[in-house]
C-alpha cells in the first residue's frame, strides 16, 4: 500500500484577516501547518505526505517545515485546481488522501478509520453528526423546508480516495468544465458511492479569529484527557 497525503494550504485565508497565512499562525506553541503536517508524517499508514501552498508562502513554509520530509506544490485559483495540480505530480498511489492545513486537530483514529473506510468502499470521508436544527430557506430567506436532523452530516476532512477513481472523477469534472469545492462532491458527480466516517467534533477548521482560542482550549483538553 502506498498512501499519500495532501495537505490543502494554498487558500487566501482572507477571514482571519492577518497579515500571514493563517496556517502560518501559532496555536499551542506550534504553527497551524507544522502542526497539521506532523500528525500525517507520524501516521504509521501514511507514506508521503505533498503540502500544497501559494509561491508566495513557500519560502516561509519551507522554513517552518525544513525538518520534515516533505514534497511541496503550489495551488491554483481553486481547491479542484490545487488538488489538481498535485495529482499531476503523482505518477501512482493507492489512496489519496485530502485534507485541509487548516485543520491541525485531526486526530491520528480519524485518519486510521477514514483509511480503513476507504480501502474497503473506494471514498470515504470524515464527518460529525450536525447538532443544529437546519432549514432550507428562498432567495428571500424565507424558510421552505426543515430536514430530519439524523439525516445530516457535516463532512470534514480527511477525505480519502482510491487514486484511480479520483483520477477518473477529476478528468470528468475538467471535461464538463465543473469547478467542486469539495472532494466527495466530486466523486458524486461521477457517479460513484463515498461513506462517511463519524469523526471528531475538534477536528474544527482555523478559518476566522475566534477560531484560535477554541483551538486552544482544544489542545489543552487534549491534553488532560491523556
Amino acid at each position: 500500500m502506498n498512501n499519500i497525503a495532501v495537505i490543502l494550504g494554498a487558500g487566501s485565508g482572507s477571514r482571519m484577516k492577518a497579515d500571514k497565512s493563517k496556517l502560518l499562525l501559532e496555536i499551542g506553541g506550534m504553527t497551524v501547518i507544522e502542526r497539521t503536517v506532523l500528525t500525517f508524517i507520524n501516521h504509521p499508514m501514511v507514506d508521503e505526505v505533498i503540502v500544497v501552498c501559494r509561491e508566495s508562502d513557500f519560502e516561509a513554509f519551507e522554513n517552518v517545515l525544513s525538518r520534515y520530509d516533505i514534497s511541496y506544490c503550489f495551488g491554483g485559483e481553486t481547491r479542484q485546481e490545487s488538488v489538481k495540480n498535485t495529482v499531476e505530480t503523482i505518477d501512482d498511489c493507492d489512496l489519496l488522501i485530502i485534507h485541509d492545513g487548516a485543520r491541525p486537530l485531526v486526530t491520528d483514529k480519524e485518519i486510521s478509520d477514514t483509511i480503513s473506510k476507504a480501502r474497503e468502499s473506494l471514498a470515504a470521508a470524515v464527518g460529525v453528526p450536525v447538532k443544529d436544527t437546519i432549514k432550507i430557506v428562498d432567495d428571500s430567506l424565507k424558510i421552505i423546508d426543515t430536514p430530519k436532523r439524523s439525516s445530516l452530516i457535516s463532512i470534514r476532512t480527511p477525505q480519502i480516495f482510491k487514486f484511480s477513481l479520483y483520477t477518473a472523477a477529476l478528468s470528468l469534472a475538467n471535461e464538463q468544465n465543473r469547478d467542486f469545492t469539495d472532494d466527495c462532491q466530486l466523486i458524486e458527480n461521477y457517479g460513484a458511492e463515498v461513506f462517511t466516517v463519524i469523526g471528531d467534533y475538534g477536528n474544527i477548521k482555523i478559518t476566522t479569529p475566534e477560531d484560535l482560542p477554541t483551538a486552544e482550549s482544544i489542545i489543552k483538553m487534549r491534553g488532560k484527557e491523556q
